[in-house]
């Protein structure tokens, strides 16, 4: 969910309806950890690319009333295995992931769960919280105990948060698709089992969304597409008549 892509000018212009708080300290951006902004990208730290969150936020904006505000959190960090968000035993995971990812984990203070808790305790003093985003995969491509070890997480953020999960949905993204000859594509059909383990979550298709030639991160357009689908599979579990095709 942190993205990848490069964002260009038509992605700079953002309704104040949306907002992002922020997860760490970006003084570059003018941020502080823990306030809201206008959700103008980057969403996830200070120096990333555009991610699904920008259009899922951005397409809520513009199906929902003129009086309705929607904000996000984003701790994410690109390339990860679903087990450094395990709240028991991340250290086990932190020990052994590559030296490249270890700044982004710092950022979180070692711990992205819970500055991904914290984040969302102050976000419910503003607002409800109405559903969990989730994009991560390739790390874990083959492993067919991911469906468990996301409903680990999801789990524990229901509880941590005092959530109820028949009306907080978790919505999860495939990675590249093997029609643009995604190098994780093989992880899709084991995403697809989602709803099996965790019964209101639900998949977003990445059909049809372009990637890079690594065959691992989508174009920015592709996020935008993925972003957009994220955001009317909630619209439909809201009950809104969209204004916006996918």
């Amino acid at each position: 969910m942190e993205g990848n892509a490069r964002i260009q000018p038509l992605d700079t212009s953002v309704d104040s309806r949306f907002q992002v708080m922020e997860a760490v300290d970006c003084p570059d951006l003018g941020r502080v950890k823990g306030h809201w902004y206008t959700a103008d990208p980057p969403l996830c730290r200070c120096h990333t690319g555009l991610t699904p969150a920008d259009y899922f936020g951005r397409t809520l904006i513009a199906n929902l009333p003129e009086k309705i505000r929607i904000g996000v959190i984003n701790v994410s960090v690109g390339g990860c295995k679903i087990e450094l968000f395990d709240k028991d035993n991340y250290q086990v995971y932190v020990s052994t992931a590559p030296k490249w990812m270890l700044g982004m984990i710092n950022e979180y203070d070692g711990n992205p769960y819970a500055r991904l808790v914290e984040m969302a305790k102050l976000a419910q003093k503003d607002g409800v919280i109405k559903g969990i985003l989730l994009h991560q995969g390739e790390s874990n491509t083959g492993d067919t105990l991911w469906p468990a070890k996301v409903k680990l997480v999801y789990d524990n953020l229901i509880k941590d948060l005092n959530l109820k999960p028949r009306k907080v949905p978790l919505l999860a993204g495939e990675v590249v698709n093997a029609d643009q000859a995604g190098a994780c594509a093989s992880m899709n059909p084991i995403i697809a089992t989602l709803p099996e383990t965790i019964p209101n979550s639900y998949i977003i298709s990445s059909a049809g969304c372009k990637d890079i030639p690594d065959n691992l991160h989508f174009t920015a357009e592709g996020y935008r597409i993925l972003g957009k689908r994220y955001a009317m599979q909630m619209l439909s579990l809201l009950h809104v008549k969209t204004i916006i095709e996918k």
